[in-house]
């Protein structure tokens, strides 16, 4: 790992410069440049193929930019270059993912997967067999309470509805307390009710944490944007408030007109 020390006036928690990323003579990523502030809630949208997976794969080291800049900027002007961590140090440095399809331990409780999250630096049995401290019961309850499952904490995860698991997931994160969370589609497959909730979730995280929100359905991101951005063949086609880019006449044609269609 390499820390570049750079003392820093600013409330930026992730700065994506200039990045290019190709497979196989494809080009996913191309020029893209995406600024994150500190508690920020960003939703990213974009057309199938636009390179959002390959853009999260990029600030979470599964690949690796073939060009330009990714740096996680700390407290107190410590700045991380992501180009040069291992996978498995992203989520020491504060960087969680939820992909699409929720991964809980189904034959665990909703506790005991919040308990495994919170000591992810053990092995599964070692964490459940280790003297829990005040602080630990302390921490999933507050996690419980923010995702709305502490009435079911004695659950199976696999027991759980389809909406459940994805709050289960979220809290997973919460429980390691990441600094920024990057979440995919998490409303995809729920009901209204499901989906206004999981709204409201990612909302009352906002400021505490920085997420980043790839989502398809504009309802729900109608509902969580402040601001949006706009991929288009691996680069940022537009970025704004909710209605400025939903009005947007590339948007429409390269995008939000697909959507229409569809439906």
């Amino acid at each position: 790992m390499v820390l570049s020390l750079i003392h820093k006036s600013t409330p930026l928690i992730l700065s994506v410069d200039g990045v290019s990323k190709s497979f196989d003579g494809f080009k996913a990523i191309n020029d893209l440049s995406f600024y994150l502030e500190e508690g920020e809630l960003r939703t990213v949208i974009g057309p199938n193929g636009a390179g959002k997976s390959t853009f999260m794969d990029l600030i979470t080291a599964r690949t690796r930019p073939d060009e330009g800049q990714i740096t996680l900027h700390l407290e107190e002007g410590h700045d991380v270059d992501l180009r040069r961590v291992r996978e498995h140090q992203v989520s020491q440095l504060g960087i969680g993912r939820k992909f699409q399809n929720p991964t809980v331990y189904a034959s665990h409780s909703v506790y005991d997967n919040l308990l495994l999250s919170l000591n992810n630096n053990r092995g599964i049995w070692a964490s459940l067999r280790f003297k829990e401290q005040k602080r630990d019961r302390e921490k999933i309850f507050e996690v419980m309470k923010a995702i709305r499952l502490q009435d079911v904490k004695g659950t199976l995860a696999g027991a759980l509805s389809h909406g459940q698991k994805q709050w289960l997931e979220i809290g997973m994160l919460l429980a390691q307390d990441p600094k920024i969370m990057l979440v995919d589609e998490p409303a995809a497959g729920m009901s209204d009710e499901e989906t206004d909730r999981t709204g409201e979730l990612l909302l009352g995280l906002a400021g505490k944490h920085s997420l980043i929100v790839i989502e398809h359905d504009m309802e729900f991101v109608r509902q969580i944007a402040s601001r949006v951005t706009v991929l288009h063949q691996g680069s940022v086609l537009k970025e704004g408030d909710f209605d400025t880019v939903r009005s947007d006449e590339k948007v429409v044609e390269v995008y939000l007109g697909r959507q229409a269609r569809k439906h």
